[in-house]
């Protein structure tokens, strides 16, 4: 991997990562009603990592993406 793949592949972990934190969060507050306390986050956080790292290295590589034929 070139350097710029790294830093695509970084940046869009770090969203990845981000997004799959905050759409746990409301999913654990909504379905639970559990208060959202530092425990809650770093659980949640940890669950989100490999699945967006999964998303990137397997779901959103170039040679699976959709390109219809004319």
């Amino acid at each position: 991997m070139n350097r710029r793949r790294i830093n695509m592949f970084l940046e869009f972990l770090v969203i990845g990562v981000v997004m799959g934190v905050i759409e746990d969060l409301i999913a654990v507050k909504v379905s639970t009603g559990a208060s959202l306390t530092i425990d809650v986050l770093l659980i949640v956080t940890v669950v989100a990592i490999p699945f967006a790292a999964f998303s990137e290295l397997v779901v959103d590589r170039a040679d699976f993406q959709f390109v219809p034929e004319d």
